[in-house]
């Protein structure tokens, strides 16, 4: 039942796909009119045909690994004789997802919390109203078939968000969804609930004097192009010293330039440079747009050195044809995820196939 309810919710995605542009269009309106968003958050707002095509696939995804996500036996021990020891997946209860600009973000957490057979509360940011209603609507839908309509709640934005992180009683888990500022308040305002919160996406990529020509530029233009609102997106770009004033080095440079990125350079970019671009105020920055820092490092220790002073152990890559120069970078990073040879981008749930 859980799989045909999400089965469902994916192709009323697709039935209703006008409408639910129609709705993305008047909050982009909106947004516009009143230019209080940020480029990145305007980028993260925006619906497309291919962002809902995709949406109903990773849905359609999650609806068919749902049937045994519940109940699922995943350790059975023998203590003693005829004594069983099992631990079994059990849904945590309620929780309450808070977003801010995704619209996409709704059908995804609704079919995920159906997935797992939890309860849910979602609090979307009011610049995505028409859009998250549209998408809400559609859950209900969805939901109905089952006729368990009310097991996902579409908070109002009139109700204040420090009220219901009061509700310890009522929800079990509380997951913010968007800027580490966002995070640190909602761990601020939590009294008696746990907050599953994850900071900023600061990505690095490095690209060791070993590298492939070929890959180099690729694997950049994706991590830092491919759609650098992102929290996977690179945000720092680190290059061994021995690359610099190489064909390799102006190809990277000339790249970033037709994709019409502005580059900040490190202090000790800057220092090898006799003209410079701005130096940059903080090499712990999330630009989360066309932009990024260049830094130059003496090797993959510094690298790894620079990675842990100022990253955020999201996503970091390691970009070299040696072997063992790789094998120390993965074993040395502690990113959640740590890359060889592959964008930062792939970083994602839905792309390893979770």
């Amino acid at each position: 039942q859980r799989a045909e309810i999400i089965f469902h919710l994916a192709d009323l995605l697709t039935d209703h796909r006008d409408e639910i542009l129609a709705a993305n269009r008047k909050d982009m309106e909106e947004a516009e009119e009143k230019g209080r968003l940020a480029p990145p958050l305007l980028k993260r707002l925006s619906l497309s045909t291919a962002k809902l095509n995709s949406l109903a696939i990773g849905l359609r995804q999650i609806a068919a690994s749902s049937q045994d996500s519940v109940g699922r036996v995943i350790r059975r021990t023998r203590i003693a004789k005829e004594l069983e020891l099992e631990q079994v997946t059990v849904p945590i209860g309620v929780l309450l997802v808070i977003f801010e600009s995704r619209p996409d973000c709704l059908p995804q957490v609704s079919a995920l919390a159906i997935a797992s057979g939890n309860g849910l509360l979602l609090k979307g940011g009011k610049e995505a109203s028409n859009s998250n209603q549209t998408l809400y609507r559609l859950t209900q839908e969805a939901l109905s078939i089952h006729g368990v309509k009310d097991a996902i709640q579409l908070v109002n934005t009139r109700e204040e968000v420090e009220d219901l992180c009061r509700l310890n009683k009522l929800i079990d888990l509380i997951i913010p969804r968007g800027s580490s500022e966002l995070v640190r308040d909602i761990q601020k305002a939590a009294k008696g609930i746990p907050v599953m919160g994850h900071s900023e996406g600061i990505c690095h990529v490095y690209v060791d004097n070993e590298a492939s020509v070929e890959k180099v530029t690729r694997i950049v233009r994706d991590s830092k192009c491919e759609y650098p609102a992102a929290c996977n997106a690179m945000e720092t770009l680190l290059i061994h010293r021995d690359v610099l004033r190489t064909p390799l080095f102006d190809q990277i440079i000339d790249m970033l330039r037709v994709e019409q990125v502005k580059i900040h350079a490190g202090p000790k970019f800057a220092s090898y440079l006799t003209f410079s671009p701005s130096e940059v105020k903080s090499l712990r920055t999330e630009y989360g747009d066309l932009e990024c820092c260049i830094e130059v490092v003496d090797g993959v220790e510094d690298a790894i050195e620079h990675i842990h002073k100022y990253g955020s152990s999201h996503t970091d890559v390691i970009v070299t044809e040696n072997e063992a120069t790789a094998e120390y970078f993965l074993q040395h990073v502690d990113s959640a995820c740590v890359f060889w040879n592959a964008s930062s981008r792939f970083s994602d749930g839905y792309r390893f196939g979770l």
